[in-house]
């Protein structure tokens, strides 16, 4: 099943996607969050709005979509989770997942415009594959992780370097308005076979910038769940991104690096989880 957010009468609602178009859920589950919460009854009421000749299915592309979740408790990110990427950075592979957050005010969805603040000068793409947490999870091992997932989502976690690393705290280059593209929906986990080995590329105009595999990632989605949940409580609706593969701008040699620039578009794609597209336009 794959459910998004989508743009109706001014405000963000739930939706399913199918074959006939997007099913506003919105009257029987007001947010996302409850619609992961109750989840198990989605399918029964997806299966009768399918059957019932007055169902009303809205068009894909006539709708402007939000981010594939909305309203998590918590964004976390991980840093340098994968081999290639940290050799990349000049920086050894770490030991224990590096921890971060992004907030809510940097969420935007497919097919949306970010802007670049006009002091920011080294915009970076990182194509990512976001865990999105189901149910309440505190203190699990990795063999009750896969319970604690609801589903996966493609993202991207954009970055600002100057800010990033203006201290040893990264978050003030990661949480500017707009640069936690996610979407464009949820996938099930129960629609992907494998997590750990799932192709992630990023194109910027076309131009291919990464091309990787989550199987290079250091810290599986698993273990990236049990060990959050060793150091908080995660709630459902609760997102964990897992870390960008090699071919960052920042990762480039030279002087001249391909930053993000105003007119730029980026696509995220990962096998399963469809194609995430962000416009770069100047503050």
């Amino acid at each position: 099943m794959k459910l998004l957010t989508f743009y109706k009468e001014g405000r963000l609602r739930p939706g399913i996607l199918t074959e006939k178009g997007i099913l506003d859920i919105s009257g029987a589950y007001p947010t996302m969050i409850e619609a992961i919460e109750r989840h198990k009854g989605l399918d029964d009421f997806l299966d009768f709005a399918m059957e019932a000749e007055t169902s009303s299915f809205i068009e894909l592309h006539k709708t402007k979509l939000g981010p594939s979740i909305d309203c998590p408790e918590k964004i976390i990110c991980v840093g340098l989770n994968y081999r290639r990427h940290a050799v990349e950075s000049g920086m050894s592979v770490p030991d224990n997942p590096i921890i971060f957050s992004k907030f809510r005010n940097s969420l935007s969805g497919d097919r949306g415009i970010v802007n670049i603040p006009s002091q920011a000068k080294q915009v970076d793409y990182e194509a990512e594959l976001a865990i999105v947490i189901g149910k309440t999870a505190y203190r699990i091992d990795e063999t009750e992780a896969e319970n604690a997932i609801f589903g996966y989502s493609a993202a991207n976690d954009l970055s600002e370097r100057a800010f990033q690393f203006k201290t040893s705290q990264w978050l003030l280059g990661k949480s500017l308005d707009g640069f936690c593209p996610i979407g464009p929906y949820i996938v099930t986990k129960d629609e992907i076979e494998d997590s750990d080995k799932l192709r992630i590329k990023c194109t910027v105009n076309n131009e291919v910038r990464q091309d990787s595999n989550t199987n290079d990632m250091i810290f599986k989605c698993k273990a990236l769940v049990s060990y959050i949940s060793h150091h908080m409580t995660l709630a459902p609706g609760d997102v964990i991104l897992t870390g960008t593969p090699e071919g960052v701008a920042m990762g480039h040699g030279g002087e001249v690096r391909p930053w993000l620039k105003a007119g730029d578009e980026v696509v995220v794609e990962i096998e399963q989880l469809g194609r995430l597209t962000t416009y770069i336009r100047a503050e």
